[in-house]
């Protein structure tokens, strides 16, 4: 019996890395899951992040994705905040 699901790795940066104390997460989603999905676990999970849902880019695999682009095995996901300097 094969395994229901995909795990990915979630690249953690700014607001989304001070949330979660580390830089990156290893997770599992059910296949044919979008992107965007991942941000929305992860503010499920951190609801102070909320305040970024809307200016949150999506990156899979080193390349800029749109929020409805269908995650596979193995991909390394990074959720990018805005970053403001200092």
């Amino acid at each position: 019996m094969s395994k229901i699901g995909i795990s990915i790795t979630v690249k953690l940066f700014a607001a989304y890395q001070e949330a979660y104390k580390v830089s990156e997460l290893v997770l599992d989603f059910p296949e044919n899951t979008q992107v965007f999905e991942v941000r929305e676990r992860l503010i499920n999970e951190h609801p102070e992040l909320a305040r970024w849902r809307d200016v949150t880019r999506f990156g899979v695999n080193l390349n800029f994705v749109e929020p409805d682009t269908i995650i596979q095995d193995g991909d390394e996901v990074v959720l990018i905040p805005p970053v403001s300097g200092g």
